[in-house]
Formats: structure tokens, C-alpha cells, sequence
């Protein structure tokens, strides 16, 4: 089965690290984040990578085509320029990187890596979010659902006290320091999909956005389930976002690194 990463967005939200690299190359840990995402598919046997490259895109395949090299031991004789490789360190991945454009929306990325996929089931998520998610279990639980796709459902934590206020006396009746969210469950990526998800994506249109109209209208015809996740899930938005995971990562505290 095939993991399917969306790799291609400006991350203008980070664009302190992102006017050089793209965002999903941005490190925690000196890694980049999708790396930390394919680990995690790693650790449960998806080992077989379809990237969804946009932005800087040429900074993902040259990360990648020079993986080998960089992940082991090796002895160059300068003499003949050979190269013998003395231990490998590297992973055992193999990873489909393609241009689906600048511009390109979700839907039209995804619509674009189509044939790299053939008529399989598939997994799909962001490159900038990074969880402890069981992947088989996911994987188990949209088997059992029978519809066209899973989507991990995940309640955030809220970032603020609430407060329930007599509006008369200004008293304070209850007080809730950073409550679940706003009580509703949102979409955390990690996708389950079967290759009926691509019936609802036009040919030929790189506007289209695949959290829109090809979601919504799965979620009509009642082919999408959630896979709800408890666990730990944080997106990597901001520079107070990468430095929080890298605090996580250096007092070797990141819930994520289930490998």
C-alpha cells in the first residue's frame, strides 16, 4: 500500500524557514518533518512513498537523491573515483517524488499522482503534521466501515481558560483552564482512501481543493468515516510550532516517535 504526502504548499504562515526550502523540509531534530511522517508510516510497514511536490520541489528530490550517500559509512578513492560503501544506514523506502505544480490545490495534486497509484487502496495525509496515530488500526477500522474514505477526527485541546460569567453580577460561576477545543472534532489528515476517491476529483482542474467539494460530497453520499484519534496530533503551522516539536524532540518527549 502506498502512503500519498502533500508536499507542495508555500507555507507562508512559516515563511521565516519556507523562503528556502519547503515547508515539509523544515527540521525537527535535525530531520525534516516529513521525515518524522514517513517514519511513522515506516513503523507500520508502508514503506512505498508518492510525494506531492510544488514549492522549491527540486529541494525534496535532491534531499532524497542524495539519501544513500548521506545515511551511510563509505570509503572514496580519489584516485579512480570509486565509492565503496562500508555500512548502510539508509531506509528501506521507496519514494515517488512528483511536480504537480506550483499552484496546484489538494484536489489537483492528488488527481495529478493518480496513475502512481494505480486502482488500490492508498493512505494520504499532509506533510506538516506529525502524531502518534496507530496507522493499521486506522487502516483496520476503514476496513471494517465499508465507505470510500477514512479521515482521522481529532478534538483539540483549547489554548485558552473558559469562563461561564453571570452577565448581572460579573461573578465568575465556572472556570475551566483550556477546555477541549470548542467541542468539535476536526480533520487531522491521515486519510484511508480507496481509488473511488478519484471519481470525485475533475480531470484536468488544479483548482480544485480536496477538502471541499470532493469531501463534502463524499461525507453526502455517506462513503466518508472518521477515524477518531485521542492521541497526540500537532500540525507544524508556525515558528512557535516547530519550536515546541523540537523542544518535544531534544527532552526526548516527542509523542510522535513511535519508531
Amino acid at each position: 500500500m502506498k502512503a500519498v504526502i502533500f508536499a507542495g504548499g508555500f507555507g507562508t504562515r512559516l515563511s521565516e524557514a519556507t523562503n528556502l526550502i519547503p515547508k515539509p523540509m523544515v527540521e525537527i531534530g535535525g530531520k525534516p518533518i516529513l521525515w518524522h511522517i514517513m517514519k511513522t508510516y515506516s513503523h507500520y510497514g508502508i514503506k512505498d512513498f508518492v510525494i506531492c511536490c510544488g514549492y522549491k520541489q527540486y529541494v525534496i528530490k535532491e534531499y532524497f537523491a542524495n539519501y544513500f550517500r548521506h545515511n551511510c559509512d563509505m570509503t572514496v578513492d580519489l584516485s579512480n573515483n570509486s565509492v565503496k560503501v562500508l555500512d548502510n544506514h539508509s531506509e528501506n523506502w521507496t519514494v515517488t517524488m512528483v511536480d504537480t505544480g506550483l499552484n496546484t490545490q489538494t484536489g489537483g495534486r492528488l488527481k495529478r499522482v493518480q496513475k502512481y497509484i494505480g486502482n488500490e487502496r492508498f493512505l494520504l495525509t499532509y506533510g506538516d503534521g506529525v502524531s502518534d496515530i496507530n496507522i493499521a488500526e486506522s487502516i483496520r477500522a476503514h476496513e471494517a466501515s465499508g465507505c470510500a474514505v477514512s479521515l482521522t477526527a481529532y478534538k483539540p485541546g483549547g489554548k485558552f481558560g473558559a469562563l461561564q460569567i453571570d452577565l448581572g453580577s460579573d461573578k465568575v460561576l465556572s472556570f475551566q483552564e483550556k477546555p477541549d477545543g470548542d467541542r468539535n472534532w476536526i480533520n487531522a489528515g491521515y486519510f484511508v482512501c480507496e481509488p473511488e476517491v478519484f471519481d470525485y476529483i475533475p480531470e484536468n482542474d488544479d483548482t480544485v481543493i480536496f477538502e471541499r467539494k470532493p469531501l463534502e460530497q463524499l461525507a453526502k453520499d455517506g462513503k466518508m468515516h472518521a477515524y477518531r484519534h485521542a492521541g497526540f496530533w500537532k500540525p507544524m503551522d508556525t515558528l512557535r510550532d516547530n519550536t515546541e516539536l523540537n523542544g518535544m524532540w531534544d527532552k526526548g518527549q516527542a509523542p510522535w516517535k513511535v519508531w
